[in-house]
């Protein structure tokens, strides 16, 4: 349950905390839609017409510009559509900074300051102002002119190389990690840099890029390499897995904190105790043998079903866990339990969403505003800074708001 005031009013962390917000596609969205779960007044400045790129992302779909691509990273946000050409447009921008706490872009570098957005221009505005920006490659540096993609970021930082099986063929990570992790390092610097107005009265300018933030993932792997000159790779482990089944595949992970993984999981797969046998008795012998010990694996994981090889597992302490597509994993009731299915209105156009993954016991996280249409909130947005209806009218008829 979500902590009420003395009024009756919901009270959220960021109550009170107001974001311009000029971000498409992912990792922008995903980080402001966080901030706006969590309370936030997330203004979406809008193109006018198609908006958002993601509005586009799947040509075809029956809901068009609200496809679920983009409902999926915009609800708790309102909307306003401007040329941002124009002075008009531009003046509307100043003047919401005025009163704004965070200024959130995910351009490719340098595209704020030409639009006239630039740092010391927004802060000579606000000094208050915290301005985030997120891009592929950072604001510096002989990459800071190339447009991001998380792809790229794949490529480039050295993820897309490792593979659990380094035989096995290059391929793209189908789920956008470097998009996700960037977009919630960004909610981190915003907060940060909150905090440190609450104790300093300073605004400040922060950065997180995909780059840095794939790189930032591999920690471990980079250190090793850096200090050992060491490959790592936890996902070639010899004990360790994906192992078709009669009904479907299983995964393990057969050497974390066990004398003789081994030996348990061929208890569990009612087998030889492989571990007796020279070339299996030791790790180093599995790593050398590794090609050897996964067939004799797959051979017999292949004679059972999945659910008979989970128990097994489980009864010895191996961890393990059944491969299941999306669709499953959104039907599981852990799933209802965490709190991370958000539903709103019914029939066909019923929102269906993943909530955020942040669980505080002082309130729930909830659609208090469903994903905005284009401009929808514009006069709405306008009035409250003092904009008259009549200019509102003027602005639309001239074609610099929506």
């Amino acid at each position: 349950m979500t902590t009420t005031s003395s009024d009756g009013k919901p009270v959220y962390p960021l109550s009170g905390i107001k974001i311009i917000d000029f971000t498409q596609v992912m990792m922008g969205p995903a980080a402001t839609q966080m901030l706006g779960d969590f309370g936030a007044d997330v203004i979406k400045i809008e193109k006018i017409g198609d908006g958002d790129l993601s509005r586009t992302s799947i040509p075809g779909d029956p809901a068009g510009l609200q496809n679920p691509v983009f409902q999926s990273l915009n609800r708790n946000k309102r909307s306003i559509a401007l040329d941002l050409r124009s002075k008009t447009g531009k003046d509307v921008v100043y003047k919401l900074v005025e009163g704004a706490d965070v200024v959130v872009s995910n351009f490719r570098a340098g595209t704020m300051d030409k639009l006239g957005f630039s740092y010391e221009t927004l802060s000579k505005i606000n000094p208050k102002l915290i301005v985030a920006s997120g891009s592929g490659f950072g604001s510096k540096g002989p990459y800071s002119h190339k447009g991001g993609q998380d792809v790229l970021a794949q490529a480039m930082t050295g993820l897309m190389h490792r593979r659990s099986d380094m035989s096995g063929p290059l391929t793209v990570y189908p789920t956008t990690l470097a998009d996700f992790s960037a977009g919630m390092h960004l909610v981190q610097a915003v907060l940060l840099a909150l905090l440190h107005r609450e104790r300093t009265g300073k605004g400040q300018q922060v950065e997180v890029s995909l780059y840095d933030s794939v790189l930032a993932m591999q920690m471990q792997e980079a250190a090793m390499s850096m200090m050992r000159d060491t490959y790592l790779n936890y996902g070639g482990f010899p004990l360790t897995g994906v192992f078709p089944t009669q009904d479907g595949a299983v995964a393990i992970v057969g050497g974390t904190f066990k004398p003789n993984p081994l030996q348990l999981i061929c208890r569990a797969l009612e087998m030889e105790d492989l571990s007796q046998i020279e070339r299996f008795s030791t790790f180093a012998n599995l790593v050398k043998n590794r090609p050897e010990i996964q067939d004799l694996l797959r051979a017999r994981f292949a004679e059972g079903p999945t659910a008979k090889w989970i128990k097994n597992l489980d009864a010895v302490d191996i961890l393990c866990a059944p491969v299941r597509p999306l669709s499953e994993a959104l039907e599981d009731p852990q799933t209802a339990i965490n709190k991370m299915l958000l539903r709103s209105g019914d029939g066909p156009d019923a929102l269906r969403l993943l909530s955020a993954p942040v669980h505080l016991s002082d309130m729930d996280v909830e659609i208090r505003l469903p994903p905005p249409k284009v401009g929808e909130h514009g006069a709405e947005i306008l009035a409250e800074i003092g904009y008259s209806a009549e200019t509102v009218a003027a602005m639309r008829s001239e074609g610099t708001l929506a």
